[in-house]
């Protein structure tokens, strides 16, 4: 086995195709953040968050002003870090970095998002170890601060350009991969390690079909793989046993189908195979549409050999790491503009399409206008194997404490296409003329920083 020691520096192409580019200059930024505390302690790499921070930043130029949204979540982008510190104390370090990045965008100039986001990377990634004091920061970490940054980029970039659509947006180098124009997109929920499974069967009930399913737990929290690899059998036979029976018109088997999600507990793929071998032996194997990232994302070594899709997430911080991960057998990206920025996850996108890699857009529980971002893009994906429709991850529903208030501050609630119904966004022609709304302003984050 191959092992690397640190993440790859990222790293985006120097050259982007887009017309009518003309420099944006920064002469000013803002930022502020809000509490979003969650209905229980949200379970996944073997922690537990209990709120989320919506940072809300913009960027001011000479003629106008864009305000973008990121959401935070450290346990995620750095489980070391959320593991070493008080939770609190884990976001204030990002929130730091968030902004430390719009310090060092005023007076820059730029010609298109990508192109400023690839400026403030390597400045925020330093300035990110030297306040958490890992020199070994994980990439995530610095993509995940900047996420409101990139986002207000985007939209301070349609405004200079007078873009208001977001099929406008997308670079010409990389609409092949986002060609697709879905009238439905199937919301995936996810299961976490505390969901019980009579909210899991009421799921399905509702209509849902591609369930997420997180595994890797640490039920006594000392790190056992053999206690986890016991924990997560038992874990799936329970799921699969309660909603084997149920079926779906929206998959090719017309059975429900699972999505399961590891976030890098394995530690060799031994145990893995112990794990499969069991899912093959109680029928679940071929229900497994993709298993995510398993390993963690040091551990370099073929891959082709496991009997189920593999998709990387958080190994991906670079068009460079998105190509060694095809080369090791990785069959699946998943597509985090919500987490890892719009920008890098445009460019994976080409990168897959060039390659026949199937994406799919992941949440990262974060609120109603973000969701729009994840549905703008995961819109125009063509489907995953075995599926008939578009799919999305959303799971705010599930987590937030002030959910329905927090749809209330979506500039379009109400379309009809903002919320799933039995399990299903339907995205109709208004959608796409609105982009799902992500152009109009939110009076509520946009009161957060006057």
């Amino acid at each position: 086995m191959e092992m690397i020691s640190s993440a790859a520096m990222l790293k985006l192409p120097l050259k982007y195709i887009y017309k009518g580019e003309s420099m944006i200059k920064i002469t000013g930024t803002k930022l502020n953040f809000e509490r979003e505390p969650l209905l229980a302690p949200f379970g996944f790499k073997g922690g537990y968050l209990s709120e989320l921070w919506q940072i809300v930043a913009s960027l001011v130029s000479e003629k106008h002003e864009a305000v973008g949204l990121g959401l935070q979540s450290v346990l995620w982008s750095d489980s070391e870090i959320f593991a070493g510190n008080p939770e609190s104390v884990g976001n204030s370090m990002m929130f730091l970095m968030t902004a430390y990045a719009l310090k060092k965008a005023q007076g820059l100039s730029f010609e298109t998002p990508m192109e400023l986001l690839q400026e403030l990377v390597p400045q925020v990634e330093e300035y990110g170890k030297k306040i958490t004091g890992h020199k070994d920061l994980r990439p995530t970490f610095t993509l995940n601060s900047l996420v409101a940054v990139d986002n207000a980029a985007w939209l301070l970039y349609s405004r200079e350009q007078g873009l208001d659509n977001f099929d406008q947006l997308i670079p010409e180098d990389c609409k092949a991969a986002l060609s697709q124009r879905h009238k439905a997109l199937a919301n995936i929920p996810l299961m976490s390690y505390g969901v019980p499974i009579s909210e899991i069967v009421k799921a399905v009930e509702d209509g849902f079909f591609f369930l997420k399913i997180k595994i890797g737990s640490d039920p006594e929290k000392d790190g056992d793989q053999e206690k986890m690899l016991k924990w997560d059998c038992a874990r799936l036979k329970e799921i699969h046993e309660a909603v084997r029976d149920f079926h779906t018109p929206y998959t090719q088997s017309g059975n429900v189908l699972y999505y399961l999600d590891a976030n890098g507990r394995y530690q060799s793929k031994e145990i893995l195979m112990r794990f499969l071998d069991y899912a093959e032996k109680i029928g679940a194997l071929p229900r497994i549409v993709i298993l995510e990232e398993p390993f963690p994302e040091e551990f370099v070594f073929d891959v082709s050999d496991i009997p189920v899709r593999l998709a990387a997430d958080e190994s991906i911080h670079s068009v460079e790491d998105a190509i060694l991960r095809i080369q090791l057998g990785y069959g699946a990206f998943a597509l985090k503009p919500i987490a890892k920025t719009m920008s890098l996850s445009l460019e994976i996108a080409k990168v897959a399409r060039r390659e026949n890699i199937p994406c799919f857009c992941a949440d990262l529980t974060v609120n109603p206008i973000m969701v729009e971002w994840n549905k703008n893009v995961a819109a125009r994906l063509a489907p995953l194997p075995g599926l008939k429709i578009g799919v999305v991850e959303s799971n705010g529903h599930q987590n937030y404490l002030h959910w329905e208030k927090m749809k209330s501050y979506h500039p379009c609630h109400g379309a009809g296409w903002d919320e799933p119904k039995d399990g299903i966004y339907h995205l109709d022609d208004d959608f796409y003329v609105k982009s799902g709304g992500i152009f109009l302003p939110s009076e509520h984050y946009n009161s957060l920083l006057k």
